[in-house]
């Protein structure tokens, strides 16, 4: 635990908004729709809609569209390519991702790769050294310029242009109908639920619109906000065990609702590796989902840890790491902070 960091975010320079947002435009079909969610989730702890079954629910909904959804096909799947997995699964677990409401893969991707290369700085997105709520969801709703290019994809993220099922997701909001349709099924199946489990037409239609809440607009609200907390709280408070160029921190109760994204100072300082818990109380449930994946044969290619030497605390790995960490020899400049996350040199 010496070897610890514990430097203080809070003490780092202010950023300005990035140059890109000049204007801080906001882009109101993203701001109305979250604005909506976040009116209507709250209506499922009325009392009458309140229901401990659907709070229970939440876990396993936030296991499918949040872990298997975005931490492992948007985030270490399609961004970072820690894993390689059969094409069908991968578009599988693609749409768990969509199905949380976090926009088009080709448009996450694209921002999540260009925070790896700028964390910190006024080109990453989404720094919580501009302010929190920036960093937790203004971002969300304010256009970035850089993120309205053509140019922009082709550079980041031309392995999902080249993926006929990422452009179509992509090309004409397919992925909000995606996202509609989902609803609409849970919507069916909640109904259906109701109708086998009710005696009058006034509990169906209770039990019915409880279920649908909780499955649905508070298990997404759910999603969103931990994923942000990712970029905001784990940027802000934490431990570090690597001295990244950004002010990335490790934050427990972060993986413990993100079931292993918040182990994010480990991230940064190997952003292609599968595990994000280097240390063996950093549990990582999105990991040990890719390790029995690899067991049954769905999984390949498992990126393993490897950090750059200039970035340990004390030159060594430490020995409370519960997987292998192989130490790379490189410069500041070398390291993978400054590469494009799946690999290809985007810094000369």
């Amino acid at each position: 635990m010496s070897a610890l960091l514990d430097e203080s975010a809070m003490s780092s320079q202010p950023l300005e908004y990035p140059l890109t947002t000049a204007g801080r435009r906001v882009i109101w079909m993203y701001a109305v729709v979250i604005g909506l969610f976040h009116v209507v989730a709250p209506l499922a702890f009325l009392p009458g809609l309140f229901s401990w079954v659907g709070l229970v629910l939440l876990l396993p909904g936030n296991y499918v569209f949040g872990s298997l959804g975005i931490n492992l096909a948007y985030h270490r799947i399609l961004t970072h390519r820690s894993v390689v997995v059969p094409r069908w699964l991968e578009h599988l677990f693609t749409i768990f991702g969509v199905c949380s409401l976090q926009g088009s893969p080709l448009r996450w991707v694209t921002t999540h790769r260009i925070h790896h290369q700028f964390s910190d700085e006024r080109e990453d997105p989404h720094s919580p050294l501009v302010t929190f709520f920036w960093s937790h969801v203004q971002w969300v709703f304010i256009t970035n310029n850089v993120l309205e290019r053509l140019s922009t994809y082709e550079r980041y993220s031309r392995d999902l242009i080249d993926d006929p099922f990422q452009r179509w997701l992509h090309r004409g909001y397919h992925w909000v109908w995606v996202y509609v349709a989902h609803a609409v099924a849970f919507a069916g199946l909640c109904l259906g639920i109701a109708w086998l489990t009710t005696e009058t037409a006034a509990e169906m239609w209770t039990t019915s619109t409880s279920l649908f809440l909780w499955l649905v607009v508070v298990r997404t609200v759910y999603v969103w906000h931990i994923t942000w907390l990712v970029n905001s709280a784990a940027h802000y408070w934490g431990y570090r065990n690597y001295k990244t160029h950004d002010v990335s921190r490790n934050n427990w109760v972060v993986a413990v609702l993100t079931n292993g994204e918040g182990w994010h100072n480990n991230h940064h300082a190997s952003p292609r590796a599968a595990a994000h818990g280097h240390r063996w109380w950093e549990i990582d449930l999105t990991y040990w989902t890719i390790v029995a994946l690899k067991w049954v044969g769905l999984a390949w290619k498992v990126v393993p840890v490897k950090v750059p030497k200039v970035l340990l605390p004390d030159g060594q790995v430490s020995k409370s790491n519960a997987v292998t960490v192989s130490v790379e020899d490189e410069s500041d400049k070398g390291t993978s902070q400054l590469r494009e996350p799946h690999g290809q040199q985007v810094v000369s």
